[in-house]
Order: C-alpha cells, then structure tokens, then sequence
C-alpha cells in the first residue's frame, strides 16, 4: 500500500517559517522525482518544488530564494523548508512521488499552510 503522509503545516505570520515534512512508504521511494504542490482556494493545484532522484531542484518563481525542497533517501522523506512566508503562500500543500518510468503517480492528503496576523 502507498503512503505519503504531509505533516508540519499550521498558522504561521507573515515573515515566519514552517518546515514541511513527507514520509512515504510503499514505493521504490529513491527512483522517483518527489513534489510539492499547493492548492489555494479557488485556484488550481500549482507545482512548488520538486527534486529528481539525481537531487536536481526545480521551483516556481513566486518561492525561489525562500523556500528549499530536500530528500532522505534513507528515510523514504521529502521536505520544505519555507522562509519569509507570505500571505499569498498560504494554501493545502500536496505531497507528489512521480515516476515517468514506471508510469506511477500518488499524491498525499495534503497539509493546511495559513500565514496570517
């Protein structure tokens, strides 16, 4: 059974950090590209950051310089380090494995970021 559990999110002010954390289970974690995506109200799901089983990072530009996507392959984890938090960042953060290869896709159940006064 494929797992992956977002956990870290919460209410933080603007200018605050939050760490994101995804614990998976259940796939050949290190072969896939890990994601984060979010979901405002309204909006479309938007990629965030993802990183490659080679370790390359890709972000969106709204997050570049503030936030940092991270794996441990030993821990079957991906992470997202998020600084200077904004208003606009705030949103339902999904956790992504992808597998181009072997044509496999899973999402989390994603964690509620607020960033407010």
């Amino acid at each position: 059974q494929v797992q992956l559990v977002e956990s870290g999110g919460g209410l933080v002010e603007p200018g605050g950090s939050l760490k994101l954390s995804c614990a998976v289970s259940g796939i050949g974690f290190s072969i896939y590209t890990m994601g984060w995506y979010r979901q405002a109200p309204g909006r479309q799901r938007v990629l965030v950051a993802a990183i490659r089983s080679s370790g390359i990072t890709t972000y969106a530009d709204s997050v570049k310089g503030r936030f940092t996507i991270s794996r441990d392959n030993g821990k079957n984890a991906v992470y997202l380090q998020s600084d200077s938090l904004k208003p606009e960042d705030t949103a339902v953060y999904y956790c992504n494995a992808d597998s181009r290869v072997l044509n496999r896709n899973y999402w989390g159940q994603g964690t509620q970021v607020t960033v407010s006064t």
